[in-house]
């Protein structure tokens, strides 16, 4: 027999509601989360945002990546609305790539407080004829899978 656990949602602020986003000011205060429901379960999670852009600290000029964040939950997980304001935040945020890549890493890592492992990683399309990939890694194995 299959059990269904329902899903609580009274906690989430942002879920279904018009949200005024700084679009300089990415912090953690814009991410929620919600319980996994679960834990017992080794699973990962795959976030992929195509849309990513930001500033040069020193030209101003706009960076555009595709950023992928894969993790592996324990008690809590990313809500997704939450997520896209987050990364939309970045868009007037004058921040190398590399600066970036890692900010939004620890700040999923601050949230989540509890996870076996994440990869955040950023492919920049080219400016002067160089792409760049960033990768930034929170714990060391796929625990289980």
């Amino acid at each position: 027999m299959t059990v269904t656990r329902k899903d609580d949602v009274s906690h989430l602020g942002k879920l279904g509601k018009d949200i005024q986003i700084r679009y300089e000011n990415p912090n953690v205060d814009i991410l929620e989360t919600f319980p996994n429901k679960y834990p017992e379960n080794p699973y990962i999670v795959t976030f992929t945002y195509p849309e990513f852009t930001s500033l040069c600290p020193k030209t101003g000029q706009p960076d555009h990546a595709t950023i992928t964040i894969e993790y592996q939950p324990k008690e809590l997980c990313i809500e997704t609305k939450s997520l896209k304001f987050y990364l939309q935040a970045y868009r007037n945020h004058r921040s190398f790539m590399e600066t970036n890549t890692n900010k939004i890493l620890n700040d999923l890592v601050h949230v989540l407080d509890n996870m076996h492992w994440m990869c955040v990683t950023a492919i920049f399309t080219p400016r002067g004829g160089i792409q760049a990939t960033i990768k930034a890694h929170y714990g060391s194995t796929f625990n289980g899978i």
